[in-house]
């Protein structure tokens, strides 16, 4: 048996075609330090919440097999999530498409009754400090013992999430991306009193999905994507609002440009890169000077009521006539291009 760093570092090296039988094949039995860790086979999934967020993990979830609990406290909100899978479902990657198999759903109205004998939670509710609080108490209470539970939530740390919860240990981040169902990212991370087997049970789940998370080594408000999405958006504001350029060119801007070497490469591979064989000490020899001027001049917009008006007539103009349902549906049929092109060639 592989301890658990090395059962890790192992599934990240496997196509991430295979990735899933292997996962299923360490049975989220792992020993740790000497220590064993024993952890059941997932089989059915509590979702919490289901928006566009918690619909989207509910199709990856069902995709991939699992049986889905999902509760939610809005008024027609079980008929809005079988809608939502329904048009979610033929977007998914063709890997998971190519596999007959689904998950059944049920909806619960109420919360306690749809954490019962469930294997895993993943919560997507409301982004409200003291409404987070109070439910990560309730499904805590109501999840049996040993059973991980995931929060989706852009920015509340853990810590806070877990305060009030009798078994904090088990209370982690499992942030993803959206659309949940298409994009690999998951955010892990835990609060000061979250167990580290609890990650390390919460990361072989998430790598059986396909999905790839990143384990940050502390809390930070935002973790890590969305700061670096904030300092991009920041600074296209400040472009949009000095008159640099329009919205929809400062958009093509990064489609036509980094973007396309960014689904490739992150930011700072992509650097090293541009110092040829020196690399990353390459790239400060030759571009150290122009970086210190150019962070020396990024903008720093406050997003008060008058810049969010003029940004709102900016970006409506320029995309009129594009509804949000049309432009996501070729948002996510690009991106499934796009993760076809990137997935290992296992022909070779």
């Amino acid at each position: 048996m592989l301890d658990g760093f090395a059962s890790v570092q192992a599934v990240r090296m496997v196509p991430r075609a295979n990735r899933e039988d292997l996962v299923r094949g360490f049975r989220l039995i792992m020993h740790i330090g000497g220590q064993q860790l024993e952890g059941q086979e997932i089989a059915t999934v509590t979702v919490v919440g289901t928006g566009i967020i918690g619909a989207s993990w509910t199709c990856l979830f069902l995709a991939h097999g699992l049986n889905v609990v999902a509760t939610d406290i809005r008024d027609g909100a079980a008929a809005d999530l079988d809608t939502l899978v329904d048009r979610f479902w033929p977007s998914l990657p063709e890997t998971v498409l190519s596999t007959p198999r689904r998950g059944t759903l049920r909806f619960a109205a109420d919360l306690e009754a749809a954490c019962a004998g469930t294997d895993f939670v993943q919560e997507n509710a409301i982004e409200r400090l003291d409404a987070k609080i109070d439910l990560m108490c309730r499904i805590d209470a109501a999840t049996p013992p040993g059973v991980i539970i995931a929060s989706s939530s852009s920015a509340i740390s853990v810590t806070d999430m877990q305060s009030a919860c009798a078994h904090p240990g088990r209370v982690v981040l499992g942030h993803p991306f959206n659309p949940p169902h298409l994009i690999p990212l998951v955010e892990l991370v835990g609060g000061a009193r979250t167990d580290e087997n609890a990650l390390d049970r919460a990361e072989h789940f998430y790598t059986r999905l396909g999905k790839v998370p990143i384990r940050l080594k502390k809390e930070i408000y935002g973790h890590v994507a969305n700061r670096l999405q904030a300092a991009l958006f920041r600074e296209a504001i400040h472009m949009l609002e000095s008159g640099v350029a329009s919205a929809e060119d400062i958009d093509r801007a990064v489609t036509e440009g980094p973007g396309l070497r960014w689904a490739l490469m992150g930011p700072l591979l992509t650097y090293r890169l541009a110092g040829g064989e020196k690399g990353m000490r390459g790239f400060w020899d030759m571009f150290a000077p122009m970086q210190e001027k150019l962070w020396g001049e990024l903008g720093a917009p406050l997003p008060d009521a008058g810049l969010q008006a003029r940004v709102t007539e900016a970006v409506e103009h320029c995309y009129a006539g594009r509804s949000v349902q049309a432009l996501a549906k070729e948002r996510d049929r690009q991106l499934r291009q796009v993760l076809a092109v990137k997935a290992p060639n296992t022909s070779d």
